[in-house]
């Protein structure tokens, strides 16, 4: 897989995933400079998972965005369909439960789970509406979905140098450090042709999500939506998620800023 599109066969992106696996978490700490463990810190804290919970962590990979809950004393389930990613996971960190599935066919009964989250997986799945209805049946009411993905920057420089930067630096940084740099240029075109951060909004309202929200980071590459599945009284966001400047945004029509 060479070009991508929001049209992708499971087939090619699970066998590229499947050939990235041993290198991926390495690559992906090199790539994001560092940021991507402060990304998954802030989505553990918007998930707000408590012992006693269950939550799903769709498109888990090797696990790495797992081990939080489950050194938590959290009953979670990394799901991924890339056999090759699960089966490093499971070689590291054996007492997570890994199960290979399709997001967009989950095989998990109605409302099995308090929480579903997924961090940079959903502009990998060739129909992303399907798979936020999925993780909606099979979030109890009341339950909370919180999305990590890279979004557009909000200031216009930062947006042009940050383009720059996925389609020249990106790739030429994955030749040195990966055995398949065709499938960084994949991603990076699958980032630059993903919606913004309202319109994803707009797509999770659609799919029957309630109380949606958003945080931008690092000047909106990356972007935390947030909502909860109608039915129950939902809790509230923990402060650290949605204080100050990277307050969480509710959808709206005007762009975000």
């Amino acid at each position: 897989m060479k070009r991508a599109s929001l049209e992708k066969r499971p087939d090619e992106v699970a066998a590229m995933f499947d050939d990235v696996a041993p290198k991926y978490d390495i690559v992906n700490d090199v790539l994001s400079v560092g940021q991507a463990h402060r990304w998954r810190r802030i989505v553990v804290d918007a998930v707000d998972a408590r012992p006693g919970q269950r939550v799903l962590d769709l498109a888990a990979g090797t696990g790495t965005s797992s081990e939080p809950y489950a050194d938590a004393g959290i009953d979670v389930v990394a799901c991924d369909f890339s056999l090759g990613m699960l089966t490093v996971g499971k070689r590291r960190r054996p007492d997570i439960n890994f199960v290979a599935g399709d997001a967009t066919n989950l095989p998990f009964a109605d409302d099995s789970f308090d929480a579903s989250t997924i961090s940079f997986g959903l502009r990998n799945v060739n129909e992303p509406h399907r798979a936020l209805a999925e993780m909606l049946r099979v979030t109890k009411p009341g339950g909370t979905l919180v999305i990590a993905e890279f979004s557009q920057p909000t200031v216009a420089l930062w947006r042009t140098l940050y383009t720059e930067y996925l389609m020249r630096a990106l790739p030429a940084i994955a030749t040195k450090v990966s055995s398949n740099p065709a499938a960084y240029v994949y991603l990076a075109e699958s980032i630059r042709a993903w919606p913004n951060q309202d319109e994803l909004a707009t797509e999770i309202s659609g799919s029957g999500w309630a109380d949606v929200a958003y945080r931008n980071l690092n000047g909106g590459i990356v972007a935390v939506h947030r909502a909860v599945k109608p039915g129950a009284a939902p809790r509230a966001a923990r402060p650290t998620v949605a204080s100050g400047s990277a307050r969480l945004r509710r959808r709206s029509t005007r762009a975000a800023n």
